[in-house]
């Protein structure tokens, strides 16, 4: 098959005055903390206490960790320390996207995990309803939709696949069909999947999940970075700048920072994700590209875009670059980066030119954990007082609910069908140190664009990683 030239990777970009046009004067914070239901940072932690279960992070990971745990038992004493605000990191800045998928889609689980596909599929169903019904039970508002995910083909090679292939449970849209939908010049065929697709206003998820932890006597503390954490036989001493909490059992939910376990910190590389938001689309311009319904949008090429609309009707536009800096520090000066704002901007123009001179009015960037399965993965230490989850890859809206579930059935040490996947029971291939890994990410990150350029073909760098059990995703 002929490859034909990438939707997104030409030579001659738009018109270079109309990017800057349309970038200028963005904010450089992320959209969704700007919303004006922000709550109060809780004080920061001091002195001494006690606990049952000390969990370490407040992101989306941490917070349903303390929330299932006091749930399943209203008397156990909860502790959860965040090192800066709830939702300032990733759990606050993501896209919104809630996929039921546990393993990175079907493709990913077969590699994987394809021992436990049937029991995942059951328990992704399962974690995904719980996920729904939880935010009913306790009132979170966080802009739920459930309204599907289309997967677009912009290259004649992904649009051939799409007819082919089958298309676990969705429905096939060619060029003309998909006017339906959304209209793009670019977009050559879709699939649209109805079901274990949602959409959230993150930032909204994670206050919501603060104050129904609260609400259940969860005991949280934020502005508190815990420097390290020892075994003291019966329970584990975590010390932070102003104290030591003693906690019986421990939960650590930091994902993408550095593990308090040296042992786990070559098990996840520390990603740079970008987007921009769009400013509010007027009732004739959401005409023009005919995209009426609240799904999410990706496309299919290895480096993907997603995008999905507000409930004020603006547009997130993310995805593509995926940046690791050298050294593999996480700095906030990471968070802006012109080159790929321009380059996002560029792809939206292209893929929308309808939309005429219509203007960007955040872009952001922040850090995701992406491990070598491109799944999260969750284990014990310190004689079982100790779980971990870590290595969300970018799917973690959901997943991270399905994770503090694991990790409280270990902490319990309780044989369940969590606890028997090979997620929970063998950890990722370790990413190599630097200084391997940042020229080695480079090559890869050539070798992946060399793919889409040549209809989805993989050189021999990708064969040889593939091989030896590396995957890579943008």
């Amino acid at each position: 098959m002929q490859a034909d030239t990438p939707a997104y990777d030409l030579d001659i970009r738009t018109d270079e005055k109309r990017i800057r046009a349309a970038l200028a004067g963005a904010a450089r914070t992320p959209f969704w903390l700007e919303d004006p239901g922000r709550p109060d940072a809780q004080p920061w932690f001091t002195g001494t206490t006690e606990t049952d279960l000390l969990v370490i992070g407040g992101g989306y990971c941490g917070l349903w960790t303390a929330l299932q745990a006091k749930e399943a038992d209203p008397s156990r004493d909860v502790v959860l320390v965040e090192s800066a605000e709830i939702g300032w990191a990733a759990s606050g800045r993501n896209g919104g996207f809630v996929e039921a998928s546990l393993t990175h889609g079907p493709e990913n689980g077969r590699r994987y995990f394809g021992d436990d596909l049937a029991v995942l599929g059951t328990l992704a169903e399962e974690n995904f309803r719980g996920f729904a019904d939880a935010l009913v039970r306790h009132g979170i508002d966080a802009e739920y939709e459930q309204g599907g995910g289309l997967s677009v083909a912009t290259e004649r090679h992904q649009a051939a696949a799409m007819r082919t292939a089958g298309h676990d449970g969705g429905v096939f849209y060619d060029r003309d069909e998909l006017t339906e939908l959304v209209r793009s010049p670019l977009f050559r065929a879709g699939v649209f999947r109805k079901d274990g697709i949602a959409l959230v206003h993150p930032a909204k998820l994670a206050w919501g999940l603060k104050a129904a932890c609260r609400k259940l006597g969860v005991r949280i503390f934020e502005h508190t970075p815990v420097k390290g954490i020892t075994d003291d036989g019966a329970v584990v001493r975590a010390r932070t700048d102003n104290g030591v909490i003693s906690a019986r059992t421990v939960a650590l939910a930091t994902n993408g920072f550095p593990s308090l376990l040296k042992r786990n910190r070559m098990l996840t590389l520390p990603v740079y994700d970008y987007v921009l938001m769009t400013e509010p689309l007027t009732a004739g311009q959401l005409d023009e590209i005919g995209w009426q319904r609240p799904f999410g949008i990706s496309d299919t090429s290895r480096q993907f875009h997603y995008y999905r609309k507000t409930a004020d009707n603006r547009i997130l536009w993310g995805g593509y670059d995926a940046v690791y800096h050298r050294g593999g520090d996480i700095r906030p000066e990471y968070d802006q980066r012109p080159e790929t704002f321009a380059r996002l901007a560029d792809h939206f123009l292209r893929t929308f030119p309808q939309l005429g001179d219509i203007r960007f009015t955040h872009t952001w960037g922040g850090m995701i954990d992406m491990s070598t399965q491109l799944a999260a993965f969750q284990g014990v230490a310190m004689g079982g007082k100790v779980a971990y989850s870590s290595g969300f890859t970018g799917l973690g809206v959901a997943a991270t609910r399905f994770a503090g579930t694991v990790m409280l059935d270990l902490l319990a040490g309780a044989d369940t069908p969590r606890t028997r996947l090979r997620m929970a029971t063998r950890r990722p291939l370790p990413i190599p140190p630097e200084p391997l890994i940042y020229p080695a990410v480079q090559v890869v990150r050539r070798a992946i664009a060399r793919s889409d350029r040549n209809g989805g073909r993989d050189g021999l760098i990708l064969k040889a990683a593939n091989m030896l059990g590396y995957s890579f995703d943008s």
